[in-house]
């Protein structure tokens, strides 16, 4: 293939809410050969947080997901607001999710969530916390539950924690050096009582 191919011949966008976009993409691969079209979901970016505790427990968030129809344990996360700095929008979830405040962010990076469908980036955070603060409630319809890195990780062999998206913000807190990998390497097997 030569630097001028693949080439995107048109570019068509539909408005689904203010959150997200359909964008259609025809695209060529070959000189002469008829375009290709492809779907995809733009919204702004997403941040994922791996919050530690002063405890060294690791909050979790629970809440109903209407994409799968079901409960899913996840990290704290959400999605940036206009114009606002990833770092500031890691504290503002953390803290609206969990109670828990922001004591030292740890940017690991952006990655693609998936290359084949989404437009966006997830944009991975390590936090230190400092105490919850007790009078915290979390957003509405969302539970909290601070885990030890053994009951994640057997959560995560379980299929109790399902989100891949957040499996690689471990990888990368792990990668950094900032928690330990061995817990998620070889997981206890252990009932941790999760629903």
């Amino acid at each position: 293939m030569s630097d001028a191919f693949p080439r995107i011949l048109s570019r068509r966008t539909t408005r689904l809410s203010p959150w997200m976009e359909i964008v259609a993409r025809d695209v060529a691969f070959r000189p002469g050969e008829p375009a290709q079209t492809y779907h995809a979901v733009a919204q702004t970016d997403y941040i994922a947080i791996l919050a530690r505790t002063p405890d060294g427990g690791f909050p979790l968030v629970r809440q109903y997901r209407p994409a799968v129809e079901g409960y899913t344990w996840e990290l704290p996360a959400g999605m940036l607001e206009a114009g606002e700095d990833a770092q500031a929008a890691c504290a503002r979830e953390l803290l609206e999710e969990t109670g828990f405040p922001a004591r030292q962010i740890h940017p690991l990076g952006a990655r693609v969530p998936c290359s084949a469908r989404l437009s966006n980036r997830i944009q991975s955070f390590f936090v230190e916390t400092g105490p919850r603060d007790p009078a915290a409630q979390p957003e509405a319809g969302i539970e909290v539950r601070v885990v030890s890195a053994d009951e994640l990780a057997a959560m995560i062999a379980d299929g109790t924690f399902t989100l891949q998206l957040h499996l690689g913000t471990l990888l990368l807190a792990a990668m950094q050096g900032l928690i330990a990998a061995d817990p998620f390497l070889r997981p206890k097997m252990q009932s941790a009582g999760h629903t």
